[in-house]
């Protein structure tokens, strides 16, 4: 596949999320949502998937073919579940003849709060990544990255540069771990509930990179993992591995 021509409206994108526990899906046309799934389990597969996607596709009236596009959530987060969703939504792209779109999973984490919050606020979604440490990233409210994507061991230092002159939303499941060094600084504020990564707003962000023709090379796309899979404990010298 060399490149693809521009196609007329309405533009149909299915998008994926499988960056943390289970699995997510959505489909949009033009930017807006016609239907979307979401399975919260502690194991995300591509059977699951599978099954998701068609019943999104079937619901709103369509099939696979008449997509324009494809769409995954990039990472960071789970290995695993970045594994699965970027093979899954690869292996469609290949059958289907259709280009591949990838949104880094915290700025599409981020999209679901930036209207409930002024414009002032920073916002700082968090993936838990084992121990203290989360995956995380600062956007304002305009989803212009202020701090990159890196992998943060939690403290209470930790944003006290950021804290001293922004009011900064945390928020994911790694929040959980910085809420209780942070949340009595006036600065700090967690929302009420869990944002979870979510198939809608990564087909939100992919409605707006499709018109311009940046899709991924389906031969080399990779996730992006940020750390090393840590599956096993390394093996002492001489030891049969388990």
């Amino acid at each position: 596949m060399t490149g693809w021509k521009p196609v007329p409206l309405p533009m149909l994108i299915l998008s994926i999320d499988t960056s943390t526990r289970g699995c997510s899906v959505a489909l949009h046309a033009d930017g807006q949502l016609l239907a979307s799934y979401d399975l919260l389990t502690d194991r995300s597969s591509a059977a699951m998937l599978t099954t998701l996607m068609k019943n999104a596709v079937e619901q709103a009236g369509h099939t696979l073919v008449d997509l324009d596009a494809v769409a995954v959530a990039k990472g960071p987060g789970s290995y695993t579940g970045l594994r699965v969703g970027v093979s899954t939504a690869k292996g469609l792209c290949y059958a289907l003849d259709k280009p591949l779109l990838a949104v880094p999973t915290l700025a599409a984490m981020t999209v679901q709060l930036t209207s409930y919050y002024p414009d002032s606020y920073l916002f700082c979604p968090m993936i838990d990544a084992r121990r203290m440490e989360v995956f995380s990233a600062v956007y304002d409210s305009h989803l212009r990255e202020v701090r990159p994507t890196q992998a943060v061991i939690l403290d209470q230092d930790s944003f006290a540069g950021l804290l001293a002159e922004h009011a900064v939303v945390f928020f994911g499941d790694g929040a959980a771990k910085c809420r209780p060094l942070l949340e009595t600084h006036a600065n700090a504020h967690f929302p009420a509930r869990l944002v979870e990564p979510s198939a809608r707003t990564v087909g939100q962000l992919a409605s707006e990179l499709f018109p311009s023709g940046q899709f991924e090379d389906l031969a080399s796309f990779e996730p992006y993992y940020l750390k090393d899979f840590m599956g096993t404990k390394p093996r002492k010298k001489g030891l049969p591995a388990v």
